[in-house]
């Protein structure tokens, strides 16, 4: 079959060899099923929510070229460019206690900090509870992970070839980052099989973020815990003080003047910010 001539209609942004994907991450697999690639989606969280919904099975992974109607945490809206970024949704049925699910965007910013990391030589870290930084601090990625009919669907925004004009002031990509040219592919390949390593160890430990040896990673990656934040409360409030650890929930314990708070949800803004280990 003769190549898709769209595949090369902008040498710097190819598109995703979807067979070339599924054959790679598939072959040796025992958790992903299936790689779909579409052109365009409204949002890639929300068709693979439709599929939990009519009882797909764990592990089929969609990828949008672009996505026209994604969503962050906190419902902001998400775009970008075609085939600028990786916009990647995966569904996972976890078979651990309800209150642990909260580690897994946690999981997910460590596995794409390992595969940014592998792959592009960019040390990222991750910023409670579901960003990618740079180390100006500024935005790589975000997750967003969401409970849907027993299962969670998991979808990751990265900033690839985008340019500094087409980024907030606030954002930056592995191009920009790399002053290079970076090939999606292998980065999402990483990326999934990153995932694929941590999420079995941490469903073999019933969740369990210290016996997989997930909290000890997601602190060496992280760039909150030790950091002065201000926090804004989904209810409009803010918080201020410095982020001392995360608990078994995968929530993030705040020291404040008026005592500790461990936060399920909230808008993290570090104030003064501990470098990464990793």
């Amino acid at each position: 079959m003769p190549d898709d001539p769209a595949r090369f209609s902008d040498l710097s942004r190819p598109a995703l060899d979807a067979a070339a994907l599924q054959s790679a991450l598939t072959r040796d697999s025992a958790l992903w099923r299936s790689v779909e690639v579409v052109d365009e989606i409204g949002s890639t969280n929300a068709a693979l929510a439709a599929a939990a919904a009519d009882g797909a099975a764990e592990g089929a992974v969609l990828v949008a070229e672009h996505q026209v109607t994604g969503r962050g945490r906190l419902d902001r809206v998400w775009a970008s460019p075609p085939r600028a970024g990786l916009t990647v949704s995966f569904l996972l049925r976890p078979d651990v206690p309800a209150a642990r699910r909260g580690w897994l965007p946690l999981l997910t910013g460590v596995a794409l900090a390992e595969a940014v990391g592998e792959v592009t030589g960019v040390l990222a870290s991750v910023k409670w509870p579901n960003d990618l930084l740079a180390r100006d601090g500024r935005k790589l990625a975000g997750i967003l992970a969401e409970a849907s009919s027993g299962a969670v669907v998991v979808g990751v925004g990265l900033n690839v070839s985008t340019s500094e004009a087409e980024l907030p002031g606030t954002g930056t990509s592995l191009s920009v980052v790399t002053g290079a040219t970076v090939d999606r592919a292998p980065v999402l390949l990483a990326f999934l099989r990153a995932v694929e390593r941590r999420y079995r160890g941490w469903v073999t430990s019933l969740g369990d973020p210290v016996l997989s040896g997930l909290a000890r990673d997601y602190l060496a990656w992280s760039s909150t815990v030790g950091s002065a934040v201000e926090v804004t409360m989904p209810d409009g409030s803010t918080l201020l003080g410095t982020a001392r650890a995360v608990d078994w929930d995968g929530r993030l314990v705040v020291d404040t003047p008026e005592g500790t708070v461990e936060l399920a949800s909230g808008d993290v803004r570090h104030v003064r910010t501990r470098p990464a280990e990793a």
